[in-house]
């Protein structure tokens, strides 16, 4: 196999890796909200009082544990949100092992003004 071959067939394998990341992410998401929305059909309610709803990862976190309908649809939601993060992730992993730092250190840069992004959309 020719030094071409070799590089044609690694990109091949990360475009599968990535394109799998998506679809499992995407997956798992449909499933979680799926289960919060069958939840809901059987219960016939959220799982809060009133009109009121949980606000912060750590609450949504404690009712998707005790199973609160509205809660484990907000964290599909949050898996499908954060699906392209991780695949930002994957892709820096994947560029390292190809030896392309150019490419690490760009993906490397998108994936800190996620990460940063996120955070600054935590108003509590």
């Amino acid at each position: 196999m020719s030094e071409r071959d070799l590089e044609d067939k690694n990109l091949e394998d990360a475009e599968i890796l990535i394109s799998k990341t998506l679809r499992i992410g995407v997956a798992v998401s449909a499933g979680i909200t799926a289960l919060g929305l069958v939840l809901f059909l059987i219960t016939g309610n959220s799982g809060y009082p009133g009109a009121t709803f949980p606000t912060s990862m750590l609450e949504i976190g404690k009712g998707f544990l005790d199973l609160k309908p509205y809660a484990v649809i907000l964290s599909g939601l949050f898996v499908l949100v954060l699906t392209p993060v991780i695949r930002v992730g994957v892709s820096i992993v994947t560029f390292f092992r190809e030896k392309d730092y150019l490419y690490v250190v760009i993906t490397a840069t998108v994936f800190v003004i996620l990460i940063i992004s996120f955070l600054m959309g935590n108003n509590e």
